[in-house]
């Protein structure tokens, strides 16, 4: 591995896991913060002053931009399932903090989410290659210079 796919490797771990651990946090303290109902649709412009709910909102816009930084140098196919990760610590934070009751079903789709985290992490390579598909024209279609001849 070359030292620039290595750092390219560390940057996209680092990142993965701003982009997971501000989500997964973000959720948390937005649910915290939030009051039990939320009758009239200025409610909820005032909860969002709430202390809890208002760092909650935060880490979803670090969340956001992490995001977006990630995605500009890693694949989608790479991205998600690794970030899905979240999903685990999202229940896990809820069933200790929040003491919500998480059921067998839940805990074996949780399961299966590690399970798939575990293969993609372990079987693709985190960064796309920059070539043809990226940059201004992605997607576009180069018509040859000249029509192939057809037989008289």
């Amino acid at each position: 591995m070359t030292a620039e796919a290595a750092r390219l490797r560390i940057k996209t771990w680092v990142c993965a896991t701003v982009v997971v651990l501000s989500s997964v946090f973000g959720n948390f303290f937005l649910k915290r913060g939030m009051p039990a109902a939320l009758p009239t649709p200025l409610s909820y412009i005032t909860a969002l002053f709430q202390p809890w709910a208002a760092l909650g909102v935060a880490l979803l816009v670090l969340w956001m931009m992490s995001r977006m930084a990630l995605l500009s140098w890693a694949d989608l196919s790479y991205v998600l399932p690794v970030t899905s990760i979240g999903y685990v610590l999202v229940a896990l934070l809820g069933r200790a903090f929040l003491h919500e009751q998480i059921g067998v079903k839940r805990w074996s789709g949780i399961l299966l989410i590690v399970a798939g985290v575990a293969l993609v992490s372990a079987a693709t390579p985190p960064q796309t290659e920059q070539g043809p598909g990226h940059g201004a024209d992605h997607g576009a279609q180069h018509a040859p210079d000249q029509a192939p001849e057809r037989p008289a």
